[in-house]
């Protein structure tokens, strides 16, 4: 029987499962941000032909297509990095019924072998018409294949979104919000672990004029043309980071989240920026920029890393890093240009540029 002992776990995020079905195209940015969160391996069912292929993580840019696929990108929680644990699995002894899942689920797997390969092997020896059944006690995304048919199954499919004609498993990579921060979320200050799951744009300053005070903590005014363009970081951020953030600023009740124009890069971009305008500017000094006296990156996010060596899978194809890789988590690193200092904006860490040169990557 399959175990049902679920609990749950300290990841947020656990893979994702897209299913594109139609010849639409999955944005090269989500995509992206697919391989970056998820980085231990990808798994493809074409839907065109059923075909199974595996492949890095980094490879992602074979889902920038009109073909009609199911994929997994892999995040390790259980089980070690290699091919052998990159998504869908055979279950059972039935080689054309294969399973791919999101989530975790507890006591299944071991240190060789993830869980989802375990539950797939169960599952083989469960009548087909119990599968449903079963797996609908995890609080999990599963999607089972049948090549032979030439069929798909959704399961739990409350827990799934469906965005642009494509459906996915998990959110965390629809970065579809442009926000403008100061303050407390800036890069490497006491909230800006909030942002662990952004992507980082640029830095750049309101295209108009806004007053901005600080008692303890800053306030930007809503009154256009008094005081500085205030200096900001732009990040694209998905509805789960927008809601949170909403939450920190007390939106819409305290602070109030509103679209401005920022110059960013030599580009306007129509961004979220907070204002509070119950506080009273009057008689005090303006700032176009908040400095905390302290300054940390010592807020790390509620990730586990799962301590699995690096592997390179034994195919001929390219590993391609766009830029330097960081040394804790392997994200990319972000290159802050007014420095000349990189950062990671998934561990919080920051490197110098000689500390870059010398990883050799």
């Amino acid at each position: 029987m399959v175990s049902v002992s679920d609990t749950p776990h300290k990841h947020k995020h656990m893979c994702i499962i897209l299913i594109k079905q139609r010849n639409n195209v999955v944005p090269m940015g989500t995509l992206k941000n697919c391989a970056r969160i998820n980085r231990h391996g990808l798994g493809v069912v074409w839907l065109d032909t059923f075909e199974v292929t595996k492949h890095k993580s980094n490879e992602y840019k074979i889902l920038n297509t009109d073909r009609p696929f199911i994929a997994h990108f892999r995040l390790a929680t259980i089980g070690v990095v290699d091919k052998s644990n990159v998504h869908p699995f055979t279950c059972g002894k039935n080689q054309n019924e294969l399973l791919m899942m999101n989530g975790t689920i507890h006591g299944l797997g071991n240190l060789k072998v993830c869980d989802t390969k375990v539950l797939a092997r169960s599952l083989g020896k469960i009548p087909r018409q119990l599968w449903k059944q079963h797996l609908a006690k995890h609080q999990c995304r599963f999607v089972t294949i049948n090549k032979h048919t030439r069929t798909f199954q959704m399961y739990n499919k409350n827990l799934w979104t469906k965005h642009d004609d494509v459906w996915y498993s998990k959110t965390n990579v629809l970065r579809d919000n442009l926000m403008a921060v100061y303050g407390t979320l800036k890069k490497g200050y006491s909230n800006s672990y909030l942002l662990h799951d952004a992507s980082f744009v640029g830095s750049g300053v309101t295209a108009d004029k806004y007053p901005m005070v600080s008692n303890g903590i800053p306030f930007v005014i809503e009154d256009k043309g008094v005081g500085y363009n205030i200096k900001v970081e732009v990040y694209r951020v998905n509805a789960d980071t927008l809601a949170n953030i909403d939450r920190l600023e007390g939106h819409p009740n305290w602070y109030e989240r509103k679209q401005v124009k920022i110059h960013c890069k030599g580009k306007v971009y129509m961004c979220w920026l907070y204002f509070n305008n119950k506080h009273n500017y009057k008689g005090q000094t303006l700032l176009e920029t908040y400095e905390q006296k302290i300054r940390t990156t010592d807020y790390l996010d509620d990730f586990e890393y799962v301590n699995t060596p690096r592997f390179s899978f034994d195919d001929d194809l390219p590993i391609e890093h766009e830029s330097p890789i960081c040394q804790s988590c392997y994200q990319d690193l972000i290159h802050d240009d007014t420095i000349d200092n990189y950062y990671c904006e998934q561990c919080l860490k920051w490197y110098t540029a000689k500390d870059v040169e010398q990883f050799k990557l």
